[in-house]
């Protein structure tokens, strides 16, 4: 599948063949958890999954002294570049790919995607941003790995014209779950691109992107009666792991795939082991995920989950302002002469610090939710003691137990397929330490693939 002189490409001039290969699909591993509880060997087909940001032609700036000049303007540069893309990416050969920032304003280079990657076994599905922005998303299956069941878009209507493609699969290849029985395992795949955070005003409406698209799955997957699958989310999540997205989507039973397959914990030393994109400010960031949730990972409930997430970033306000605790409590108090928050002041502090009162902002009913959560006892006001438990972050512990590790749950499990992370790796591979190579002009994100495969797992049985 190599083209003709592809290494030979100035661009490509630090890579060799061997960083492709190494994840490729390929079959024959045996798989168990760290406890050897829920995994059995699993001889199937591994399922690989690319997500990239190919920096839009009429974003991508050639001109530092005139910002006007963009490539959408020079036909042979946007067409070339798009197609060493398409190269990569058929090199690559992923069941699974997610691009983000997909020209869809231009014909000519969505009928050359399209037709490319149809003809190599792809079936293609693109969906534009909102208000005509001229760019948006592209998710491509491979029909040799997958049958897809639905396909959704998800509209944010929000500031950034932000949207989502939820995709429901089948695999082609049953995995088995036991020597007598064999499943085609269902998947759900979604692919987005969030908002840019431009200030910090907007971290809520990042946040709030995300938990559409964790409510929508919640949602489609109850209203189809689905049983427990996989979910992949991937994309460009134009925030880094010491953000409150990263957080929010650990806090929902994510992994980060890159992270696994490299062991990198949450913590501050690891937050800028690797980095993925280098953004139009000159900020090398970590910013692009391949997130895997198993049907078998406990999790918080969804609005508590969220409502945790949003107090985190009422708390980030109100530090950024300087205030400690006890300051910020008295900024929520507003009047001194009480002891407590009540309702409407809990309002007018949220207007202050720009988390309301915006278009982007928490709504009306979100700021209500948020009360009824902060309100521990129901009565209406809160005091120093419910304070401290929003301000102190006593609910964000991670939830990374499996289901099966509850004893309780022992008689009435049933077996269902997920999958474990066996490769991921980064391109260009500079990147996977830190450093952004000047030679690199394919985007300004690095691609990023990973490589799983299917494990049995042991999950609570579900009441029909």
């Amino acid at each position: 599948k190599v083209l003709a002189g592809f290494y030979n490409d100035p661009e490509f001039a630090n890579v060799d063949s061997s960083e492709n290969e190494s994840i490729l699909p390929f079959k024959g591993t045996i798989l168990r958890t760290k406890s050897g509880k829920i995994s059995s060997p699993v001889e199937e087909p591994c399922v690989s999954c690319t997500t990239f940001n190919i920096l839009a032609p009429i974003y991508k700036r050639l001109d530092q002294q005139n910002q006007s000049v963009r490539e959408s303007d020079f036909r042979a540069f946007w067409l070339a570049r798009n197609e060493r893309i398409v190269d990569w990416l058929l090199y690559e050969s992923s069941s699974i790919i997610c691009l983000q920032e997909f020209w869809v304003g231009n014909e000519e280079l969505v009928h050359m995607f399209e037709e490319r990657l149809s003809a190599a076994g792809y079936k293609t599905f693109k969906l534009a941003r909102t208000n005509n922005r001229g760019d948006g998303l592209l998710t491509a299956i491979h029909q040799d790995y997958f049958k897809i069941l639905n396909y959704r878009e998800l509209l944010f209507n929000d500031c950034g014209d932000r949207v989502a493609q939820l995709l429901h699969v089948k695999s082609v290849v049953p995995f088995s779950i036991n020597q007598n029985n064999c499943v085609e395992q269902e998947i759900l795949i979604v692919n987005t691109h969030l908002l840019f955070p431009h200030d910090s005003s907007l971290s809520i409406a990042r946040l709030h992107q995300v938990y559409q698209i964790l409510l929508y799955l919640e949602t489609y997957q109850q209203e189809n009666k689905l049983t427990q699958m996989p979910v992949i989310l991937c994309g460009d999540w134009n925030g880094s792991k010491r953000g409150h997205v990263y957080k929010f989507l650990r806090s929902q039973g994510f992994v980060s795939s890159y992270d696994i397959a490299h062991e990198c914990s949450d913590s501050e030393a690891d937050a800028d082991k690797w980095i993925s994109h280098r953004n139009h400010r000159g900020n090398i960031c970590g910013v692009d995920f391949i997130w895997l949730r198993n049907p078998n990972k406990s999790r918080k409930p969804l609005k508590i989950s969220w409502a945790e997430a949003a107090f985190g970033i009422i708390k980030f306000q109100l530090q950024k302002a300087s205030l400690a605790e006890n300051d910020a409590f008295a900024f929520l108090r507003a009047d001194n002469s009480v002891d407590h928050i009540t309702y409407s002041a809990f309002c007018d502090a949220l207007r202050q610090v720009n988390l309301t009162g915006l278009s982007y902002g928490l709504s009306f009913q979100d700021t209500k939710d948020l009360w009824v959560q902060a309100d521990f006892d129901g009565n209406g006001v809160l005091d120093y003691e419910e304070f401290k438990r929003i301000w102190n972050s006593t609910w964000s512990d991670h939830m990374d137990e499996d289901c099966s590790s509850d004893d309780s749950n022992e008689g009435n499990e049933e077996e269902t397929v997920g999958f474990t992370v066996k490769n991921a790796a980064l391109f260009p591979r500079e990147v996977e330490k830190g450093i952004w190579p000047e030679n690199y002009s394919l985007s300004d994100h690095a691609r990023l693939t990973a490589v799983f495969s299917p494990v049995r797992l042991r999950c609570p049985r579900r009441s029909p």
